[in-house]
């Protein structure tokens, strides 16, 4: 006992210290701060900050933020309610083929996002596999629509949460769950009034990631919902438009999206922090 309690400072002294770096190793970790660091500096320098109030108080600028924020809260709603019973499946229950259908799950995260707005419109399109079915029958059309944009930002930011939530049910201890099931509670009962206080803050951590990866969709946005103002440009597409036309306007809308992606982190700050 008393060499435990004599070994912990010399183990916080130790902790304290600070460790040499091998310079093979600093180097090549220099060289990659510096090359994720610089673009964003880059950005910081050539903004138009004179003029930036001008640019962000533009009808369009406004337009476009507006259709972001609303079609990102709208796809991570739809994630929220089909994303974590998903990801309880997952983690709860055993099923022949849970190992594939995990991948099937994760694909579009590795997935080119143009390759998904293809797949999108081969799915949901006029001619699609199930969108013939919704034109002709209930007369819904879904490319180039904004619930197209909350469609494609969907696809693509769900995963991010499933991982999220499969991830905390997994670190919870499920005989909660199982005692109060013993008590006479249902299943649904207690997934709902003890798994999910257990896991909220993994919910919360995975619905603002995808909040955030729906927020900057690109790929699988222009290529399923079209790039129309008002309607379908969000952010991401207004900032490929703007480059074309006009830079200023352009490197100003790359500030807000830069200012939300730092929100984000912070955000998940503490979360991080207690998991390591």
């Amino acid at each position: 006992m008393t060499d435990t309690l004599e070994s912990r400072p010399r183990r916080d002294r130790h902790r304290g210290r600070t460790r040499s770096v091998p310079a093979p190793l600093l180097v090549p970790a220099l060289i990659g701060l510096a090359f994720l660091l610089l673009p964003l500096i880059a950005l910081l320098v050539r903004a138009p900050w004179r003029s930036l109030p001008e640019q962000l108080t533009s009808a369009e600028v406004w337009e476009a933020l507006r259709l972001s924020l609303v079609c990102a809260t709208a796809a991570t709603g739809l994630s929220l309610v089909v994303g974590v019973p998903l990801a309880w499946l997952l983690a709860r229950t055993r099923f022949p083929g849970r190992g594939f259908v995990r991948a099937l799950v994760t694909l579009p995260l590795v997935l080119p996002p143009v390759v998904g707005g293809v797949a999108l419109l081969l799915a949901f399109g006029r001619g699609g596999v199930i969108g013939q079915w919704l034109d002709s029958w209930f007369g819904i059309t879904l490319p180039f629509t904004t619930t197209g944009v909350v469609l494609a930002e969907t696809f693509v930011a769900m995963p991010f949460l499933v991982i999220s939530v499969e991830g905390t049910l997994r670190a919870a201890d499920p005989r909660y769950e199982e005692a109060a099931t013993t008590l006479g509670a249902s299943r649904f009962t207690a997934f709902r009034r003890v798994t999910l206080p257990l896991i909220a803050p993994g919910i919360a951590a995975g619905a603002v990631l995808a909040w955030a990866r729906a927020l900057g969709e690109f790929g699988a946005t222009i290529t399923f919902a079209g790039n129309f103002p008002g309607r379908t440009q969000t952010m991401p597409l207004a900032v490929y438009l703007a480059l074309q036309n006009d830079p200023a306007a352009a490197i100003a809308l790359s500030l807000v999206l830069l200012a939300v992606s730092i929100a984000v982190l912070a955000a998940l700050r503490d979360r991080w922090m207690t998991a390591s």
